[in-house]
């Protein structure tokens, strides 16, 4: 068993960014925040398929160049290959839950 408490943990950049709950050794998952102004910029996976629980906020989230306007409560599931970008272009804070699988922390490509 593994146990971990989200305000326990940092995000990447401070008060924003992503932060991992768990990373291996099946897959990973995390939250994200996103501050007005920010993005996760364009990327995809070579052999990972990633998942967005949105919580919070309502950013545009492009995947294969395609935006969607996202509202709370939506999920988006990516197949390895689809590139992505997430763009806070809203006037709130955007909070997303994201997990990845199979665990390949290498497998991170630029879109």
């Amino acid at each position: 068993m593994d146990r971990t408490n989200e305000h326990d943990l940092e995000y990447r950049h401070g008060a924003h960014g992503p932060k991992y709950l768990f990373r291996g050794p099946r897959y990973e998952w995390g939250i994200i925040l996103l501050r007005p102004g920010d993005s996760l910029s364009a990327h995809k996976h070579a052999q990972v398929e990633e998942t967005f629980l949105f919580e919070t906020g309502t950013p545009c989230i492009v995947i294969d160049g395609r935006a969607h306007r996202v509202r709370a409560g939506d999920a988006f599931r990516l197949e390895p290959q689809e590139a992505h970008e997430i763009v806070n272009d809203g006037d709130t804070e955007c909070r997303i839950v994201f997990i990845k699988c199979p665990y390949l922390p290498d497998d991170k490509q630029e879109a």
